[in-house]
């Protein structure tokens, strides 16, 4: 489960009731979308909701009783009691194109992002952990390849041994003893859906080498939580034929800033990278 602090806020109440609760795949996934669209949960009906996470009507009513109400009408006037009085929707928004209805979204989670860092001890912590570890394995397979990646590129500017698993297969075990060897203590994984098996294998692995696993995914409830020490969470949009992960990236960011914050040497590192790539004429101003 995350180890996100929470605020008070729709969206981190909403999460505070589900946590505790053991949850199917079903239940996480309308868990999930309740939290992505927190403030108009409280006014749907339980087809809706059920649209809303693309699972079955009878999904919804067992969802509610596994939380402990008498049935969805019971945990909606529940969340009534906890979540604001009005939607808080644009008025526009019902004019929107499907494109511009996905930006919309992405902004949405952008806003839910802020709201969970402003408590930052958990990012924080998860930067101690990762500046820790020498050397840093950071794992994206399929879809979150991009996200290691980025991470890495950027993550090899300060700390001094980043090592990119992108590429899954019995190869990543063998990467995973070799970083292990070298005195890994910690790893990064990137987890967006869908959720190839192969990561929580990995990461099953990495635990049982006795790596620490720091997590950036989609939910809270996403299946590698179980396999998690650290999950910090950031929804993706779902609007468009593939899924948006602009909120992971940024998240991504600001983990790699709390990592670099307790590395002593990353602004030297810095300062001589710069100096070395204006010599090379490197980039073109």
């Amino acid at each position: 489960m995350s180890d996100m602090g929470v605020t008070d806020t729709p969206a981190a109440r909403l999460q505070a009731l589900f946590e505790g609760h053991r949850l199917t795949p079903t239940q996480r996934r309308i868990a999930h979308s309740m939290v992505r669209r927190a403030a108009d949960v409280p006014f749907l009906s339980s087809v809706e909701l059920a649209e809303l996470a693309g699972v079955s009507q009878p999904s919804v009513t067992r969802f509610a009783v596994a939380l402990g109400f008498d049935g969805y009408p019971a945990l909606r006037r529940h969340l009534r009691e906890v979540a604001p009085a009005e939607r808080q929707q644009s008025a526009d928004s019902a004019s929107y194109n499907e494109y511009q209805q996905a930006v919309e979204a992405e902004i949405a989670n952008l806003r839910h992002l802020a709201e969970v860092l402003a408590d930052p001890r958990p990012v924080q912590r998860a930067g101690r952990v990762l500046a820790a570890s020498r050397p840093l394995p950071v794992l994206g397979l399929r879809a979150a390849a991009s996200q290691a990646y980025g991470f890495a590129y950027f993550a090899a500017k300060v700390h001094p041994d980043v090592r990119l698993l992108h590429e899954g297969g019995t190869m990543v075990h063998d990467r995973i003893d070799a970083a292990v060897r070298a005195g890994a203590t910690a790893l990064l994984c990137f987890a967006l859906p869908r959720h190839p098996r192969e990561v929580l294998d990995t990461l099953g692995y990495a635990k049982e080498a006795g790596l620490s696993v720091v997590t950036v995914a989609d939910s809270a409830f996403a299946p590698v939580a179980k396999v998690s020490d650290l999950l910090l969470p950031a929804a993706v949009g779902t609007g468009l034929a593939f899924d948006t992960a602009c909120a992971p990236m940024l998240l991504g960011r600001v983990l790699l800033e709390a990592m670099a914050d307790e590395l002593p040497d990353a602004q030297a590192r810095l300062e001589e990278f710069d100096t070395k790539a204006a010599a090379r004429g490197l980039f073109v101003e």
